[in-house]
């Protein structure tokens, strides 16, 4: 091939490319722009132009969001049930995807071919049965305590969440594992170390983009997950942020506060993109480390 005819092809593929991520990048920045920036206005606003620039910083907004739609009382029930979701995850997941990605057993293969059924199962078509399984649990727990224990239990509903999360996070950190030298484990045997302290002291410590880009997938899959706790929360005060935003659109609609239904939105995508920011660097690696090779 003519080397000016490949050098203008170059050109013109690297055009379409940069056009490409242009497009996406105003696909995503400008909803998520336009949202902040409706948060801020007063509802009377909302009668003009979309696009209108807001007249003033009307804060009251995430004020009433907070208080009078308790977006507040969601935030802290998302946090907990996140917080002690990845804490499960995390102390099921690591042992796991270290022993099957670096020693060999008689039932490992089993193992290895459970975890990856379950990247094909989608936890959002067997709801139904986990909410009777639960139901069923409650009504033995009922007669035996007098009392429920399964459903309305934001602990529950984050074992919930660590089971579903659990084949994709082993699939990924196991693969990441793959990738280190056995050098780091004869060394350490050497130096009297057992397993578990191996894997605590040396693995883990070279594993950490790998973790981090798990717990920023996974967080962001705990926050914004909507059917699960809607189905095992029933009770308004145990409800999670993403629940609690939609019956707050629902309401507010119809009152027309249109400035608090957005101040409720920046609330839920705050933490995301907070967290995203923090750990873009770590994720970056993470991805391009082996994370996603195995």
């Amino acid at each position: 091939m003519n080397p000016e005819h490949q050098h203008s092809s170059n050109k013109l593929y690297k055009f379409f490319i940069y056009l490409l991520l242009i497009t996406l990048a105003v696909v995503i920045i400008v909803p998520v722009g336009w949202a902040f920036l409706a948060s801020i206005k007063q509802d009377v606003e909302f009668y003009g132009s979309p696009w209108a620039l807001p007249e003033g910083f009307h804060l009251q907004n995430f004020a009433d969001a907070w208080q009078k739609a308790k977006m507040g009382s969601y935030m802290l029930n998302s946090v907990v049930t996140t917080a002690i979701a990845l804490v499960l995850l995390l102390v099921i997941a690591l042992p796991a995807a270290y022993v099957l990605a670096r020693y060999k057993f008689r039932s490992s293969s089993f193992w290895n071919m459970l975890f990856m059924a379950g990247l094909f199962i989608n936890i959002n078509y067997i709801v139904v049965p986990i909410f009777l399984m639960l139901n069923n649990g409650d009504k033995s727990l009922r007669s035996l305590l007098g009392q429920p224990f399964l459903l309305n239990n934001l602990f529950i509903l984050a074992l919930v969440y660590a089971a579903m999360a659990l084949p994709f996070t082993i699939y990924l950190l196991s693969g990441y594992f793959k990738t280190l030298p056995k050098e780091y484990e004869e060394a350490a045997s050497v130096d009297g170390a057992g397993y578990f302290r191996t894997m605590v002291q040396v693995i883990m410590p070279m594993a950490k983009p790998s973790i981090v880009t798990v717990i920023l997938f996974n967080f962001l899959s705990f926050w914004n997950e909507y059917i699960i706790s809607m189905t095992l929360l029933t009770k308004p005060g145990l409800r999670t942020l993403p629940v609690g935003l939609m019956n707050l659109m629902a309401a507010q609609k119809s009152a027309v506060q249109y400035g608090q239904m957005y101040a409720g939105l920046v609330l839920v995508m705050l933490p995301t993109l907070i967290l995203y920011m923090l750990v873009q660097k770590k994720l970056t690696q993470g991805m391009t480390m082996g994370g996603l090779k195995g």
